[in-house]
Order: C-alpha cells, then structure tokens, then sequence
C-alpha cells in the first residue's frame, strides 16, 4: 500500500513540475496553468471585477500555446451567461452569441479566422439563398484579424425575434442584389481567375457603382448598427 502511494505522489509532482503556475479549483481540477515557457495552457477561468462603471464578468474556455481555441463562455458576476464566442488561432472563429443581462438573445455573428501561419488564406464562398451551395473559392489576404463572414442577425431580446439581418463575406456587406458594399483596394483573388497579382492593386479610386447608390438610398436614415472586426487582444 505504501509503495501505490508513493508511485501516486511520484506521478503527482511530475505533472505538476511542468507548470510554472497553476490553480487547483474545488473540485480537485488544475485550471490557469501556465508551462515553463510563460504561456498560457489548458482549461482557464478568468475573472474581471467591476472598474469605473464597467461591469465585471467571468469567463471559461480553454487556452492553446496562450491564445483562445474553441469555445469560451462568459457570464455576468450574477452568474447570468452573457456571450458564447467560439475562437481559433485566438481569434474570433465561427457563431458567436451575445446576450442580455436578462438572459435573452441579443445578437448573432459569424466570424472567419486566418491562419496566422500563412500570409494568404483560401476561404469557400456560398450563395447567399442557398448555403449549401457552393459558389466560388477565393484567395485573400490575410491581415491578422478575423473577418466578418455569413449571416449576423440581431433579436429582441424580449420576444425572441430576428429584427435585423446582415450577410457579410469577407469583411464586405452583401447587398440583397449580391453585390458588396464598402470594398477596399485587396480585392479577393478568385482561384479561376488567372489574373496577376499586380492587376488588383494600385487602382485609382473609382466612382461608387450604381448598385452601391441604390442601396445607400434606400437604407438611408435607417439606424446604423455598430460592428468590430476580430482582434481579441491576443
């Protein structure tokens, strides 16, 4: 019996000698590790208290090599679960639902990580009235951000209802046409498109297109809804 405990203990302090730092939580789980190297590692809890009016919150998910991966959940000091954000690469990856203090549905995004390995990721493309349809592969840029891409719809929190939907490929609005709204100078670079490089950069800047004055006309004096891009901080 002696020796079982000793080879328990022995295989203890092993697993434990590879974290600089570490919690044990009450239910015996080591959680906050961080490894010899200073990264985060493992199953986190974090916890931000109230500061100059902020609320604070707590939040749970799992870190790899110190950034964000897979799903991370955060809830108010109260205990009410106030958002779901799902992560790759420590960025925003996939749906991420916000909600309210009151526990309703507040928001829905859908975000695009790049892999943060590769200076140009290829990112499927489908049609907007299908999803299931594929209808091009493009090459783009990869700024070191995620990009907003697919459908953000916005709710009541009160009855549960969609009362505002936008779809949105690669960080561009998509209009109900298919056109794109707001594109930069980095134009995604279709794969069957041959076309150099050098043919979709240092272009002048062009007129809007008529599409793109339709739109601004129609949505004109409608409420504007405040968007971020997908930097973390990590």
């Amino acid at each position: 019996m002696r020796l079982i405990l000793c080879l328990i203990l022995l295989i203890s302090l092993n697993s434990f000698a590879q974290w600089k730092d570490y919690t044990i939580s009450v239910r015996g789980d080591t959680l906050n590790r961080v490894d010899l190297k200073g990264k985060k590692q493992g199953p986190w809890v974090v916890s931000v208290p109230d500061l100059r009016g902020e609320r604070g919150y707590d939040e749970e998910g799992y870190f790899e090599n110190d950034l964000k991966e897979g799903l991370w959940k955060r809830y108010s000091l109260q205990g009410i679960k106030i958002a779901e954000e799902n992560y790759r690469w420590g960025k925003f990856n996939g749906r991420c639902n916000y909600f309210t203090y009151n526990g309703g549905l507040l928001r829905e995004e859908n975000w695009r990580a790049m892999d943060p390995a590769r200076q140009y990721d290829t990112v499927p493309v489908f049609d907007i009235k299908d999803p299931s349809k594929l209808i091009d592969m493009v090459v783009v840029k990869n700024e070191g951000v995620s990009m907003k891409h697919g459908t953000w719809n916005y709710y009541d929190p009160a009855e549960g209802v969609i009362i505002q939907t936008e779809k949105y490929r690669l960080n561009k609005l998509v209009t109900d046409d298919g056109e794109l709204l707001a594109d930069d100078e980095l134009k995604p670079i279709g794969i069957r498109n041959t076309k150099a490089a050098s043919d979709t950069t240092g272009k002048k800047a062009m007129t809007k297109p008529q599409a793109i004055l339709d739109y601004e006309k129609k949505n004109s004096g409608k409420k504007k809804v405040k968007v971020r891009d997908g930097s973390t901080g990590h």
